[in-house]
């Protein structure tokens, strides 16, 4: 029956655009376009259970499995978890659980920005996990897409985080909050990727502090590290701050659509912590804007200092050349007239002059003298 109803939602997509054509912007921003190999179908998906008041009762192997036993088992959930699925597992579930063209096609390109659509009974959420890796300081950043509806969920992950795994876990050792339906993994996930980013703010947090401490001791590569963490903090802030409109709409739909009031206290939790969250990366992105400032003013004191070390250097070095100036000349005098009584020629006045040495020593003496009183006063000596 999957099989025979897939081409009709094809050929919708088609028909309203949504067809990957070559060259298209969907098909250059899927990143499975590289040529990586994305297995069969059935490769990945994850993990597949049905639900029955809050405990797993079947594990089907196919998606096909599925969808059979959900038609079976009155009152059961499905939750389907996808790891980078291939189009045809999204287009088969799209099929049987009636998603919209639009969310599909968001799940299966990715890349998408944190919302929360709503397509008649159908939830579709989008959320961008993040991860703080300490080896590289870097903030790695993740994105799941979540269907919700009815009597199922449908989980797709396109990155190793979260682990959704483990949200299963936790869950199905809670069967009083699985009882509650597709809301209760749909907080479960929520929870978890605001919790994920408790790490990341720790570690941004370290990563500002040692920032301000290589500023003060004028690290040259300071500035560097500055504009890679700013960078950080902004992808953050793009991956965290929208999750405060999705919670603050859910918190709207309370009443229209009977949230159990135990999810309505676990959700209001993570708008708490997700606020939290927000205005401790808004706060670092401030902190980073004033040590970019400090840095800039210590930058400039740094090269002021260097300028009046280099004019000072200039002076004493042109206060040295004045000295040598000043000496060159004094004793240039007499030997300009040293060298020009020494001459010898027969024909030079003064030549056989009795006081003609004294006069020389005393004419050599005299200008030698009136040089450097002149430089004195002048302060070059």
């Amino acid at each position: 029956m999957t099989d025979r109803r897939r081409p009709s939602l094809r050929g919708r997509r088609q028909a309203a655009g949504l067809g990957r054509a070559e060259g298209s912007p969907e098909q250059s921003m899927d990143p499975r376009q590289s040529g990586e190999d994305v297995g069969p179908p059935e490769a990945t998906l994850v993990d597949s259970a049905l639900y029955v008041d809050g405990r797993r009762v079947a594990s089907p192997g196919t998606l096909a499995d599925t969808y059979r036993g959900l038609h079976e088992r009155p009152g059961a959930m499905a939750w389907i978890g996808l790891y980078r699925p291939a189009d045809a597992q999204l287009l088969s579930a799209a099929e049987e659980f009636g998603l919209h063209e639009l969310a599909v096609e968001d799940a299966i390109v990715a890349h998408q920005r944190p919302k929360l659509e709503r397509y008649g009974d159908t939830l579709f959420a989008v959320l961008r996990a993040a991860r703080y890796l300490d080896d590289v300081e870097e903030v790695d950043f993740g994105e799941v897409h979540v269907f919700m509806g009815r009597n199922f969920v449908v989980t797709v992950r396109h990155s190793e985080s979260p682990d959704l795994g483990t949200v299963r876990r936790w869950l199905e050792d809670r069967p009083d909050l699985l009882r509650l339906g597709p809301e209760a993994v749909l907080y479960a996930v929520l929870d978890t990727v605001v919790d994920e980013y408790a790490p990341v703010v720790a570690g941004l947090q370290h990563d500002i502090d040692e920032i301000e401490t290589e500023v003060f001791l004028g690290e040259p590569n300071v500035s560097r590290r500055m504009y890679e963490l700013g960078r950080e903090v902004i992808e953050f802030q793009r991956a965290g701050r929208p999750l405060l409109g999705m919670l603050r709409d859910l918190t709207l739909g309370f009443d229209k659509y009977e949230v159990d009031e135990e999810l309505r206290r676990y959700l209001r939790d993570v708008e708490d912590h997700a606020t939290t969250v927000v205005e401790r990366v808004d706060g670092f992105r401030q902190m980073l804007a004033n040590i970019m400032s400090v840095n800039a003013t210590l930058v400039t004191q740094k090269q002021n200092e260097e300028m009046k070390q280099l004019t000072e250097v200039s002076l004493a070095q042109n206060e040295e050349v004045r000295k040598v100036s000043a000496w060159g000349a004094i004793l240039f005098a007499p030997t300009l007239i040293g060298t020009i009584y020494g001459m010898n020629f027969e024909t030079m006045p003064e030549l056989r002059w009795a006081a003609g040495y004294p006069f020389a020593i005393g004419l050599m003496l005299l200008v030698s003298l009136t040089l450097y009183v002149v430089f004195k006063r002048r302060d070059w000596l």
